[in-house]
């Protein structure tokens, strides 16, 4: 059976707390895993969130803030050391190659798997696998940022009424499907379109075209509300957002589960973002992230 969930590791901004790590964020997507993020005890985290270096396949960084990439040093290692019997892809912006090389050779250690560094300069797709393809977009922060989105292919849903009116059945369908044609029946004419799940991850940015780009329509949104609404000022001098503008950027990209995370150590209790949120009039499913928490993506529409 295939899984699509994200494991949070981490959800603290800047520095960590007792109750939250820094950031990381592990993405299950049918065998797959992508890792974002990793931040300062992401390899701890991953042991107690019961995931392990063979779960990835991918690591996608935003930005080189070190509080978004200083586990990079620790998992790359780890990844060696268990030997993890694929190549694994890394990806994180071009202008931050030497903060990557540094972490990844912070220390001395065996190199047994494959990292293959496909750093990201520009606006587009990265890179395709079976079940995604891999998009990016440029954000406004101090450093330059990216965020990342998946989206799966469409496929198409076979209408049953409508194959019975046309007197298709059996292995029929299949030929119909394989060929999308048969005996002057169109596979448009019996099937309709059934989008593909999308999923995006957006870290520290201001406003921007490219936050609203990557949450076009997705299905699940990952995003920072570092600040409340009353600090809007804080969130623009330090390119960041609140929970009222994440919310809404949810609400007016027609998001279905929208992740608020990243939250600034300042704020006590982590209901006012929901109430922030909320106050919005976003009225898609909710969830203010805690560390080690399970997110399933919706299901498919």
């Amino acid at each position: 059976m295939s899984v699509r969930e994200l494991v949070v590791l981490g959800t603290a901004s800047q520095v960590p707390t007792r109750h939250r790590n820094h950031n990381g964020y592990l993405l299950l997507w049918d065998g797959q895993g992508l890792l974002f993020d990793p931040g300062e005890g992401t390899q701890r985290q991953m042991l107690r969130a019961g995931v392990a270096a063979h779960d990835l396949n991918r690591i996608c960084v935003t930005h080189f803030h070190g509080d978004h990439s200083l586990g990079l040093a620790g998992v790359i290692q780890r990844i060696n050391l268990d030997r993890v019997p694929h190549p694994v892809t890394a990806h994180y912006p071009a202008s931050g190659q030497r903060f990557f090389d540094r972490l990844r050779y912070a220390t001395a250690y065996r190199e047994t798997v494959q990292l293959t560094q496909r750093p990201v300069s520009e606006d587009g797709e990265l890179d395709r696998s079976a079940t995604y393809v891999l998009q990016a977009r440029k954000l406004s922060h101090p450093v330059e940022s990216y965020g990342y989105r998946l989206v799966e292919p469409d496929t198409r849903r076979m209408l049953p009424d409508r194959l019975a009116a046309h007197g298709i059945s059996g292995p029929d369908v299949g030929r119909l499907q394989r060929a999308g044609e048969l005996n002057g029946v169109t596979l448009d004419e019996v099937s309709e379109v059934r989008p593909g799940q999308r999923f995006a991850f957006v870290m520290d940015t201001r406003l921007c075209s490219g936050v609203y780009a990557l949450a076009e329509g997705v299905d699940m949104l990952v995003i920072e509300s570092t600040f409340l609404d009353e600090d809007i000022q804080l969130a623009v001098d330090h390119g960041h957002l609140t929970a009222g503008q994440a919310a809404g950027v949810a609400m007016d990209a027609g998001v279905r589960h929208l992740v608020l995370t990243h939250f600034s150590q300042r704020y006590a209790d982590p209901a006012e973002f929901e109430r922030q949120a909320r106050a919005t009039g976003f009225t898609g499913e909710l969830t203010i992230a805690q560390d080690l928490m399970r997110v399933p993506l919706p299901k498919r529409r």
